[in-house]
C-alpha cells in the first residue's frame, strides 16, 4: 500500500487540475505517459472503451470526458490543433479499468481511482 501511496503523491496528483468552479479533472495526454501508453491512438482506443461504460452505466459521458482542443508545439515554431479531454476523477477509473492490466502503472491505477472515487461517494 505504501507504493500505491507513493506512486500517487509523484504521479496522478502532480497531473490533477482544478477548474474556476473547483472542479478537479486530468488531461488525457498528460496521464497517457503515466500509464505507460506512448501513442496517442492506442490510449484514444482506452479512453473509447472507457466512455462506452461510462454510457452503459447511464452517466452521461460529455459530464465526464469533455472534449477539448489545444495548440501544441509540433517543431520548428510550428503549431497545431490537437484534441484532448479533461477527465473527471470517475472517468479516470474508467480509463484504468480498460487500460492494460499487465501494466504496472496501470495496476496502481485501479488501486489510485478506486480509492479515491469511493472518498467521494
Amino acid at each position: 500500500m505504501n507504493e500505491i501511496k507513493l506512486y500517487k503523491e509523484k504521479t496522478f496528483d502532480d497531473i490533477k487540475h482544478i477548474d474556476e468552479f473547483d472542479n478537479e479533472y486530468w488531461e488525457a495526454r498528460e496521464l497517457m505517459p503515466l500509464l505507460e501508453y506512448s501513442k496517442w491512438e492506442n490510449f484514444h482506443q482506452v479512453i473509447k472503451r472507457a466512455m462506452i461504460a461510462c454510457e452503459t452505466s447511464n452517466n452521461v459521458v460529455l459530464d465526464h470526458f469533455p472534449e477539448v482542443r489545444k495548440m501544441v508545439e509540433i517543431g520548428s515554431k510550428t503549431k497545431r490543433e490537437t484534441i484532448d479531454y479533461h477527465l473527471s476523477r470517475y472517468a479516470c477509473y474508467l480509463i484504468v479499468q480498460n487500460a492494460n492490466p499487465k501494466k504496472k502503472s496501470v495496476a496502481l491505477g485501479q488501486t489510485y481511482f478506486a480509492i479515491q472515487t469511493r472518498k467521494l461517494v
